[in-house]
């Protein structure tokens, strides 16, 4: 563990950022720099002439017309104490997060194996009772302290028959218990405190996304198209429900997202389905597919982004290419749009921010669907001959600025109101799982199984 001094992020005053990467090849000039800048330096361009944007043309989504010019306007940011499971808290509405106006990295540890050509980190950290919980990609689970990055326990939870390492699912955390689902087909509870095991539960297949947990019961999906809701105490399964397998899906996976006694499970089929938490019964179903289909990848409707549940109504975005609004209760469709995605969505007051499969950060309406604004980020490292594709995850929305971190380390910071770029910053190592947001503090997990702690 070391503690770094150094200013990375810089929050005041707002500013328009031209932003140059030059290992993207996205220009052809040279940029100066000087101090003071959002993320570092201010890019600085000396050249005259009007500049057109390279990404521009590769849009696949344009503003409404009716919506480009109207203002957006957010909640104001609130503070949040705890990150205890995937996506925030088990309805995966976190709405407008408060960080500082200027923040350090302050602090970065080791939490054990990173990402290699076998294994991948697929699982965000933890936070909760002053305490961050994360686990690596050969599934061990550490708790380190937020103030400082010590780490208190670390547990191992590969069985000992097994020979071979396996990507897990992840973590959640509720009265005082970590739980964690594993690429071993196993649901286990952990001391917060002492890491120790306090039972395990065995199921049918393995896992590859985090369980959510609420009022005592915890909710984990099997990489088999299954839903088990198991007791927290205990790890007694209270029922299950068995949706349609499926051949091909993606790496990883969303969590069911939970509330008002409401589970709506996301599937790599495509299906979205609610059912009552108490005894597992079908409220309603969704199938998120589109008919445009192009190539055999689009065909995938895996729903991997976490579906979100506010002020009753659930919103949910496959691979296939839709994204939908549905009323909790009644199962109605309220909107549609043809957009597909990877990552989780994020619901902010009226609007929803979003990454696209085309690398488009979109801002949308969340009573109709209709689009504000498009912001296209780079695709590849090398766009004129399209190698390397980037991968990019997020956005969270916090303090006015929404970040997007990216398989080449670099993490951007756009602005909510009109999707300009305002600054980026380069980490140590690729990011493949989204940021995580306590205590005013923002903290990434590298694939180079760095912690890293910004306050």
């Amino acid at each position: 563990m070391s503690v770094v001094k150094n200013v990375i992020f810089k929050f005041k005053p707002l500013r328009l950022v031209t932003l140059i990467v030059s290992s993207l090849a996205l220009t052809g000039c040279e940029a100066l720099t000087e101090p003071g800048g959002l993320f570092g330096d201010v890019l600085k361009v000396p050249l005259s002439g009007e500049r057109i944007s390279v990404l521009r043309h590769q849009r696949s989504l344009n503003p409404d017309a009716e919506l480009s010019a109207m203002d957006i306007l957010l909640p104001p940011p609130s503070a949040n104490a705890n990150w205890p499971q995937a996506g925030g808290y088990a309805n995966h509405a976190m709405h407008h997060i408060e960080i500082g106006e200027s923040i350090n990295l302050a602090w970065s540890s080791d939490i054990g194996a990173g990402s290699d050509d076998e294994l991948r980190l697929i699982g965000t950290p933890i936070i909760a009772a002053g305490r961050i919980y994360a686990m690596d990609a050969s599934s061990n689970v550490s708790a380190f302290d937020t103030k400082t990055g010590k780490m208190f326990w670390r547990t191992s939870l590969t069985p000992d028959e097994e020979d071979d390492d396996h990507m897990s699912g992840g973590l959640a955390f509720e009265d005082g218990k970590v739980y964690v689902t594993t690429g071993f087909a196993e649901v286990i509870a952990l001391n917060a405190s002492s890491g120790t095991v306090i039972w395990r539960t065995t199921l049918p297949g393995p896992m590859r996304s985090a369980p959510t947990v609420r009022s005592g019961r915890v909710f984990a999906m099997t990489v088999d198209s299954r839903l088990y809701a198991l007791n927290g105490a205990t790890g007694d399964e209270i029922w299950n429900y068995i949706g349609i397998p499926e051949i091909a899906s993606l790496l990883g996976g969303a969590s069911p997202a939970v509330d008002n006694g409401v589970v709506v499970a996301p599937f790599p089929s495509g299906e979205l389905i609610a059912l009552k938490v108490e005894n597992g019964r079908v409220l309603w179903t969704e199938a998120l597919l589109s008919t445009r289909r192009i190539n055999v990848v689009s065909t995938i409707a895996h729903i991997r982004g976490q579906p979100i549940i506010d002020r009753g109504q659930v919103f949910a975005i496959s691979h296939g290419g839709m994204m939908v609004s549905i009323d909790l209760r009644s199962g109605r469709r309220i909107w549609s749009k043809e957009i597909g995605g990877l990552s989780n969505p994020w619901v902010a007051g009226d609007y929803i921010f979003l990454l696209t499969n085309d690398a488009e950060v979109v801002a949308i309406s969340r009573k109709s669907g209709s689009i504000h604004w498009v912001q296209t980020l780079p695709q590849y490292e090398n766009p004129q001959t399209k190698d390397n594709p980037i991968i990019w995850n997020g956005p969270i929305l916090a303090s006015d600025r929404l970040l997007l971190a990216s398989s080449l380390g670099l993490v951007y910071s756009i602005s909510p109101y009109d999707g300009r770029i305002m600054g980026s910053v380069e980490m140590p190592s690729g990011i493949s799982v989204p940021p995580v947001i306590a205590g005013r503090s923002v903290y990434f997990l590298a694939d180079n199984a760095s912690l890293l702690a910004y306050r």
